[in-house]
């Protein structure tokens, strides 16, 4: 089948064809095809690329319980679209498809119509209620960020109207909160639920002994494709945070306020979330193409429709079972991106003339976090998996997410996302706890940022005094080993009495009465500091080389821009760091006193924003960020943070 192609007149009126491919979603599928594409083809005008997605923005799917209990806010699971391809040869557009026309290879909505050569197909899936009575009407889902929000003023407005409630059992029903189903959405989200559960409490005063958490399935067990060991890790921190565990429950239907288990057993609760399973999108079940397993397109090896050679399916929406195994692909987010790159190979070699790849996904594991302090993993190569529990998942998972958002909008969403995580979290809810929150804030360390200026502004002031009254008093470094002793030991002394810094020479005068002890040096960086010097600092007569004078006088100039810099809380970040640098390097020359211990943590402790307090940077720094992100290599390379 020829694919359609759009003729175009370039300015020598030669015809060229332009060839069309349209992604359907902005998934994790979508997204990750699409930078491909684009990768591919950034310097190729007859190649159009188009993404199509209702949504203005790419979700975080996998963190949408976080969001939903309230641990990070609701823009931490979302990613500008436009952030996303800045740069890039990819037209984004905002629309919701509701038909594909296969055979006329066009794309409709209610408002336009798209053509295309070449289609992707990632439009991911919707809850499935199986049937079950009253389940849809009555229950919460968690599958957009719609829902997280949604569910989080549930939540929060169950407590509120609890704390209201002088009815016991009324009472009861508002604050009992039951999850069905016990997968990976299921855990995750009750276990975010346990710790906004908490806060609650504490904000509305309420006993947490009141507070029913269940989490039901009709499985067996919960989790049940990770290892029988983590899945009873996962009970036993479940029961421990106040979770109780349902399985082999038949559940037949969902009231208003109850989950009917059958046999005359009941759950009673205002908030049910159903968590239970997907199925394909409710376009592409309506659509004219083989499928199987709750509305997945069936696909051959190279990811293509097997009705159609010019439409290719990722993410979710694969049904493919690779040789060798008995089940289809899971519906996981590796699963995606693999399938993406795949899928744009492919589509690539079509247009090239290449050769395309079979799909054969090699998945590296699972991973579920119970709340924001545990989790458990299954990881590793597709042969050798290794199983971790609470730290160690944790810190894997959080690798993954960043490795991820990497991929995705680079440095900026790597930030922002440790800024979520780590940085700026509530009631220790980070598997680091609180020791990395910014939860003091920065004016407190105003004073000690002023200060710390002024001890480097008066070092910095007093030695350019002491140069300009006799330029020959620049030398304040020991002079080579070779010059008389007594000089030394007369410069060194001179030095003592000037400084405390890289020109303290306190070490080299151990017969001086008042002399500064030094802080020790290794050996071996001793060794290759006075060969460093000897090779740029020293002549061979003794005297000092060009070098060491431009040295000198940067040391001295660096002294008075750090004081300067620190007083007025400009960039108080490089000078702390320019501070610590110093010291360091003052240190490795074995002429530090034990004094330049103060300046280094006082220099760490101002690291973090302390000039965004009664200082410039309030200003200066929002400017920059206005106008550094503007800038197209900036943009491009994503280096930048909100």
């Amino acid at each position: 089948m020829l694919p359609l192609l759009l003729l175009q007149h370039n300015e020598t009126n030669e015809v060229s064809f332009v060839k069309k491919i349209v992604l359907l979603g902005g998934g994790y599928g979508g997204v990750h095809a699409a930078k491909k594409l684009a990768k591919k083809f950034k310097k190729d005008k007859d190649v159009q690329i188009t993404l199509i997605d209702r949504n203005p923005y790419h979700t975080l799917l996998t963190e949408l319980h976080e969001v939903a209990a309230n641990r990070t806010p609701e823009d931490s699971v979302k990613i500008d679209l436009k952030k996303i391809f800045a740069g890039l040869n990819v037209d984004v557009v905002l629309d919701e498809i509701n038909n594909i026309d296969f055979d006329g290879k066009k794309l409709s909505s209610e408002t336009a119509v798209y053509e295309y050569d070449y289609l992707v197909i990632g439009t991911g899936c919707k809850p499935t209620f199986f049937g079950i009575p009253g389940a849809e009407e009555n229950a919460f889902t968690l599958w957009s960020f719609e829902d997280a929000v949604r569910l989080k003023e549930q939540i929060r407005h169950s407590f509120r109207e609890a704390a209201k409630e002088h009815d016991p059992a009324v009472r009861k029903s508002k604050l009992s909160f039951v999850v069905v189903g016990a997968g990976f959405t299921g855990v995750e989200l009750i276990g975010e639920m346990a710790e906004f559960r908490d806060e609650l409490c504490k904000e509305f005063y309420i006993d947490k002994s009141e507070v029913r958490l269940v989490v039901a399935d009709m499985a067996p067990k919960i989790l049940p494709i990770l290892p029988d060991k983590l899945i009873a890790k996962s009970e036993k921190y479940l029961r421990k945070i106040g979770v109780e565990i349902i399985t082999s429950a038949k559940i037949t239907g969902v009231g208003e306020d109850r989950v009917i288990l059958g046999e005359g057993k009941e759950i009673i609760a205002n908030t049910i979330v159903w968590t239970a399973g997907v199925e394909g999108s409710e376009l592409v079940g309506n659509l004219d193409v083989q499928q199987q397993g709750r509305k997945r397109i069936v696909t051959n090896d190279k990811l293509q429709s097997v009705d159609h050679e010019n439409v290719y399916v990722i993410g979710d929406n694969i049904f493919y079972v690779p040789e060798g195994e008995t089940r289809p692909v899971p519906q996981m987010v590796e699963n995606a991106e693999q399938a993406a790159a795949l899928a744009a190979h492919n589509l690539i070699a079509d247009i090239t003339n290449g050769t395309k790849k079979s799909y054969k996904p090699a998945f590296h594991g699972t991973m579920v976090c119970i709340g924001s302090r545990y989790g458990v993993a299954n990881v590793g190569l597709p042969n050798k998996m290794f199983m971790l529990t609470g730290f160690f998942a944790m810190l894997s998972k959080h690798f993954m997410n960043m490795f991820y958002l990497s991929t995705v909008a680079g440095f900026n969403k790597v930030w922002s996302y440790m800024m979520h995580e780590f940085f700026h979290v509530n009631n220790r809810r980070s598997f680091l706890g609180g020791h990395f929150s910014k939860r003091s804030p920065n004016f407190w360390l105003v004073p000690l940022r002023i200060y710390l200026g002024i001890m480097w502004l008066t070092e910095g002031w007093e030695k350019l005094l002491k140069i300009i009254d006799d330029p020959n008093r620049i030398f304040l470094i020991p002079p080579a080993p070779s010059a008389d002793a007594t000089t030394a030991a007369s410069q060194a002394v001179e030095a003592v009495s000037q400084t405390v810094d890289a020109q303290t020479a306190a070490s080299a005068v151990t017969t001086a009465k008042d002399a500064i002890e030094a802080l020790p040096v290794p050996g071996f960086i001793s060794s290759m500091v006075s060969g460093f010097m000897d090779m740029f600092f020293y002549t061979a007569d003794g005297g000092y080389t060009a070098l060491a004078s431009v040295f000198q006088v940067g040391m001295v100039g660096a002294e008075i821009v750090f004081g300067l810099m620190l007083i007025a809380g400009l960039f108080t970040a490089v000078a702390s760091i320019g501070t610590i640098a110093m010291g360091v390097m003052i240190w490795t020359s074995g002429m530090a006193p034990y004094e330049m211990l103060w300046f280094v943590t006082a220099a760490i402790a101002t690291i973090g924003g302390a000039g965004s307090t009664l200082g410039l940077d309030y200003y200066v720094l929002p400017w920059l960020k206005k106008h550094w992100k503007k800038v197209p290599l900036v943009k491009r390379w994503y280096l930048y943070t909100d």
